[in-house]
């Protein structure tokens, strides 16, 4: 069995994955473990070689996955399910879609608040959960 392929992240802050809930990438989710496909965009000097690299792996049956360093600074890597770029006028963003177990995600919640009603003031901000 040959190694995957894969794109590392070299420097930069580890990628924020937002979860995706669309309903087309239910059908991407199928796996041995729960898990949530996740977004993430990423700078980049070559967008369309690294989507190229993706299809080459996928045709020929291969898994690609992005290495990174988590916030913790151990290597993590996730299967890349989709890959897309787009050529903005100061560079390229890679836009990854991933497989990630649930338990890696971080969700924003944004708790609307009134600066005028004394029951919210335990509400300022915003919140994160995992």
């Amino acid at each position: 069995m040959t190694e995957s392929e894969k794109i590392t992240i070299i420097e930069g802050p580890s990628p924020t994955f937002e979860a995706d809930d669309d309903s087309v990438i239910f059908s991407l989710m199928e796996g041995p473990t729960p898990s949530q496909v996740a977004v993430c965009q990423l700078r980049t000097f070559n967008g369309p070689a690294l989507v190229e690299r993706c299809y080459r792996a996928w045709q020929q049956h291969q898994i690609i996955k992005l290495e990174y360093l988590a916030d913790d600074g151990l290597t993590q890597q996730a299967p890349i399910l989709a890959a897309h770029w787009s050529d903005l006028s100061d560079g390229d963003i890679l836009t990854l879609w991933v497989r990630l177990d649930r338990d890696e995600i971080k969700t924003a919640l944004d708790f609307p608040f009134d600066d005028n009603n004394e029951e919210d003031d335990d509400w300022h901000g915003s919140q994160e959960s995992t």
